[in-house]
């Protein structure tokens, strides 16, 4: 299996990185459609996963990043339900600390992360801020990584 990152450049990539977004956020978590989709996209960078098997290239994750100053905030993070537990978020959130991290402007990356999902983020180097809270009807806390 090869896995590829890439930021979405086209309007097929985005749709697809939109409708994994849907499928992951609204229809499995009960996000609200009107949440998932606040209207902060235009103002993000947003990038793309696909898998490489038995010759099919398959679109299975996604992310957007919204620059704030010196700080990169990662949101959307997306996996396919079928292909987690393989790697594929570990794999998008170092590309995405790479990329970001290249030109030395970004010293602190930020999320908002699933209470569930805090073990893998720290994994990764991110450390909560603050105490639990509710957003989008899920138990979150804040995460930061200082580069």
């Amino acid at each position: 299996m090869q896995i590829k990152c890439f930021p979405i450049i086209t309007p097929e990539d985005r749709d697809r990185a939109y409708a994994l977004r849907h499928e992951v956020f609204v229809e499995e978590q009960n996000v609200a459609p009107e949440v998932e989709r606040d209207g902060l996209d235009d103002a993000a960078r947003h990038f793309g996963v696909t898998v490489r098997l038995d010759g099919r290239e398959t679109f299975v994750g996604t992310c957007r990043v919204r620059l704030m100053g010196s700080a990169a905030k990662i949101e959307r993070v997306a996996v396919d339900q079928g292909y987690r537990k393989l790697g594929i978020g570990r794999v998008l959130m170092r590309y995405i600390l790479n990329e970001f991290s290249k030109s030395g402007d970004i010293r602190l990356f930020k999320l908002a992360a699933q209470s569930f999902s805090v073990p893998f983020y720290e994994k990764l180097g991110f450390k909560t801020r603050g105490g639990e809270y509710i957003e989008a009807g899920m138990p979150h806390y804040d995460m930061i990584l200082e580069k």
